[in-house]
Parts: structure tokens; C-alpha cells; sequence
């Protein structure tokens, strides 16, 4: 898996399946000419050749991985947070809260920046039935560096295991957060913003409103 930050600071997460022609894995490179069978033509290797580069180009500025079932206004698909002290809280039992599902990674400059707003925000409006689950997409190598960073928020933190969240997609870009009603439904989809960083004003936009129905 590799990483690279896009124009507006948050970061591209690629894997295999989006590598570069140059880093496929072996099973799909592209043999060369040397290796070809006796009487295969150069045209349709190039043209084998041309087709992997196409794929693998069209991988790194598509969102395949984005569900097509994910719709704002529609049942927010279900996710559990394994938290680093071993709690399991779904959002299937969190039904009549206003639930903020945000990805992220120590590695992530603009998730580290929008951390620390995230958690005060979630303190001031706990009252109020707001909760705040956070994945990181950190390795268990970097454990050590998630629990730091989760010692400083008001919010429960786990590991996310591997870059696909359920009917959310693979989280292909960080951070992206995602924002569930009351009653269970998709009120905010973080694919889907042009900004996916929070700020002050884009929670009372988003958020605010929210809280402040009863059902």
C-alpha cells in the first residue's frame, strides 16, 4: 500500500489494485517481449501492454470503490468499531443519536488537523446525543502512534484492519467522514464533498441541524 497527498491535502490511498504499470504485482505484470510465445506479434503485446497501463491509470482517478448504494437520505449502511480498548460499538446500536463515522491516519496531516476540532466538538455536544467513531487506517505497526493520538480525544478510536468499510467503500481518501441521523438514515456523504476536511462552520452546517431534531 502506498500514499500520496492530493492538491488539497488529503491523502490518496493506493494499493495494489491502483499500483502504477511499474509496480503491479508479479502475477499481473506484463511479460516482455522476450518472454512472449514464438509467432505473438509486438502489435498485440503493445496493445496488451497499452490495456494494463489504461486500467491501471483509470484506477488512480476513478472511485470504483465508492458504493453506488450509498445515498443521503437512505438507511446508513451498518458498521462496528473495534476500539483500541476492545469495546465493540455498532452503529446499528446507536440508533437515536446523531453518529459521525471519520477515517483517518497518523500520517494524514489535514486528519491531524481536523482531530483536535472533531473531539472538541463531540465534548461539547455529547449532551446532546452526538457520538463520534474513529477509524484509523494505520497499521499495527503503528499502534503506538494511534493510542497517542487517541489519548487526546473525547471519541472512542480503533483500527479499521484493511482499507474497505463495509457498504462505505475502500476508503481510497482520507480523511472522509460520513454522518447517520437519528433515525438511522445517511445524512452527510463525505464522497461526495468538495472539501472532505471539517471546519467550524461545515459541523454547524452539517451537524448542527441534526441534533437539534428530536427524531
Amino acid at each position: 500500500m502506498r500514499r500520496q497527498v492530493g492538491p488539497d491535502g488529503s491523502a490518496d490511498i493506493m494499493s495494489w489494485n491502483t499500483a502504477m504499470p511499474n509496480e503491479l504485482p508479479p502475477s499481473n505484470r506484463v511479460s516482455s517481449p522476450a518472454d512472449a510465445p514464438v509467432g505473438h506479434s509486438r502489435r498485440n503485446l503493445l496493445r496488451a501492454m497499452g490495456a494494463l497501463l489504461l486500467a491501471a491509470s483509470g484506477g488512480l482517478h476513478s472511485t470504483p470503490a465508492q458504493s453506488n448504494d450509498l445515498k443521503v437520505g437512505k438507511p446508513a449502511p451498518p458498521l462496528v468499531l473495534q476500539t483500541l480498548d476492545g469495546v465493540r460499538i455498532a452503529t446499528g446500536d446507536l440508533h437515536g443519536q446523531v453518529v459521525i463515522l471519520t477515517f483517518w491516519a497518523t500520517w494524514c496531516v489535514p486528519c491531524r488537523k481536523e482531530l483536535p476540532l472533531l473531539s472538541a466538538y463531540a465534548e461539547h455536544h455529547a449532551a446532546r446525543g452526538l457520538k463520534v467513531l474513529a477509524f484509523s487506517l494505520d497499521g499495527l505497526d503503528d499502534l503506538p502512534k494511534v493510542r497517542s493520538v487517541a489519548e487526546t480525544l473525547r471519541f472512542p478510536v480503533g483500527l479499521l484492519g484493511n482499507s474497505w468499510a463495509g457498504g462505505y467503500g475502500r476508503i481510497w481518501r482520507i480523511p472522509v467522514s460520513f454522518v447517520i441521523d437519528r433515525a438511522g438514515f445517511l445524512a452527510y456523504n463525505g464522497w461526495e464533498a468538495e472539501d472532505p476536511v471539517w471546519t467550524a462552520a461545515g459541523l454547524q452546517q452539517v451537524v448542527d441541524p441534526l441534533l437539534a431534531r428530536l427524531t
